[in-house]
């Protein structure tokens, strides 16, 4: 964080002072007060829903089931029905970050080595390490909503992803978006390669997030592939995950303010947040893109990072036009605005759990979802030559 800030409360006769940390941007509480196990999640409920911050002293694992409960709470309070899809997004967004707030408030104290100073909690130090960084020098408070998180996110780079179109795994860092979706990866794996690409040819991979699609080029050929991030996690992610995969002297990892890497490239990828919207946190990042600004960028800078013959494989999902955020064949009409082409398209149906959850308020668009790799280029796509005319509807007579 750029700025050290600060958390107070009394605690009997006793006024304490200890450092605030939110990876997830969440300002500091102006109220704290401590709580252990002899509150009740209907007390605890109406603190939190007020603004009030729990700083829990008890039992880790009682902890948790006051989360949980909290969170059954904040879950039953219902609102009229939605009238379109466009309207169930967004209530479900304002319900999300409601709910994040009310569960944030309910904190736990870190020692200056990051250990969790709560009974029966387990060892979080190299979690918190991982997500936070090397230790501090006094002790802080996190809410235990994101240290739940940070926990999960450990045990997510510890054992990995597997991809199949790389016949290995791909180990996520906390704040970098997993490539839980396989989906998106197949269509990498199985489009055509422009000739530019493949035979010792070069590609850009940008936003790389753990390197998953900059792998995946790399196996399937691409001699040198450049995969970019602004992202400090990120670009930390897909350089471990290339030397995992021994992988790093055809993938180069970087980082910088512009999205394009200098020069030009047989093939440019780019997997850009998928929904035009806020994000509530920028952890949430890899997912909401307000105006889609990344996906702009990406189709006004294309056709001069582009060698000749090469192409650029767009994936984006339709939910956006599925849920009012995007109109249908906006996003055509960006790449026509752009002076590219279509060359081909490929699409894919979503395998994900939530795509067959009909409790999901969204369910119906995510049913619709279809995810595609838009194949993209500088200049029209090749067409076969017309069969010459001949008069009156003749075929041509056979060559002797």
């Amino acid at each position: 964080m750029s700025e050290t800030r600060w958390i107070h409360w009394i605690d009997g006769d006793a006024e304490h002072t200890a450092r605030w940390h939110s990876e997830t941007g969440m300002p500091a509480p102006r109220r704290v007060v401590p709580a252990d196990d002899r509150m009740n999640a209907s007390t605890a409920h109406r603190l939190t829903c007020e603004g009030t911050a729990l700083l829990w002293q008890g039992d880790y694992h009682q902890a948790r089931q006051l989360l949980r409960a909290l969170g059954r709470r904040v879950d039953r309070k219902t609102s009229a029905a939605p009238t379109s899809p466009t309207a169930a997004f967004h209530l479900q967004r304002r319900a999300s970050g409601h709910r994040a707030r009310v569960l944030g408030r309910l904190l736990v104290p870190l020692g200056a080595d990051h250990t969790l100073a709560l009974r029966r909690a387990p060892d979080v130090r190299a979690a918190c390490e991982e997500a936070y960084g090397p230790p501090p020098s006094t002790p802080s408070v996190v809410s235990l909503r994101e240290l739940l998180g940070v926990l999960g996110a450990h045990q997510w780079r510890t054992k990995g992803v597997d991809v199949p179109a790389i016949g290995a795994r791909i180990h996520p860092h906390y704040g970098v978006f997993s490539p839980v979706r396989g989906e998106y990866v197949d269509l990498v794996a199985r489009a055509p390669l422009p000739r530019p690409a493949s035979h010792g040819g070069s590609a850009f991979d940008l936003g790389t997030g753990t390197g998953v699609l900059a792998a995946v080029l790399a196996h399937r050929g691409v001699s040198h592939v450049v995969a970019t991030d602004n992202n400090p996690r990120a670009v930390a992610c897909a350089l471990a995950n290339m030397s995992r995969l021994g992988l790093t002297r055809q993938v180069e990892v970087t980082s910088g303010g512009e999205l394009f890497p200098p020069g030009r490239a047989g093939l440019v990828v780019c997997n850009p947040p998928w929904l035009p919207a806020k994000p509530n946190s920028a952890l949430e990042q890899g997912v909401y893109d307000p105006g889609g600004a990344m996906l702009h960028a990406f189709l006004r800078g294309l056709a001069a990072h582009l060698l000749p013959g090469g192409e650029g494989w767009l994936i984006m999902s339709d939910l956006a036009e599925h849920l009012g955020l995007r109109a249908p064949g906006e996003l055509r009409a960006a790449i026509t605005a752009a002076g590219l082409h279509v060359a081909g398209r490929l699409d894919t149906r979503p395998e994900h759990p939530r795509a067959a959850d009909t409790a999901d308020p969204l369910h119906a668009a995510r049913a619709a979802e279809v995810t595609s790799l838009w194949r993209l280029t500088a200049q029209p796509p090749e067409r076969s030559p017309a069969p010459p005319h001949h008069a009156q509807g003749r075929s041509p007579a056979p060559e002797s």
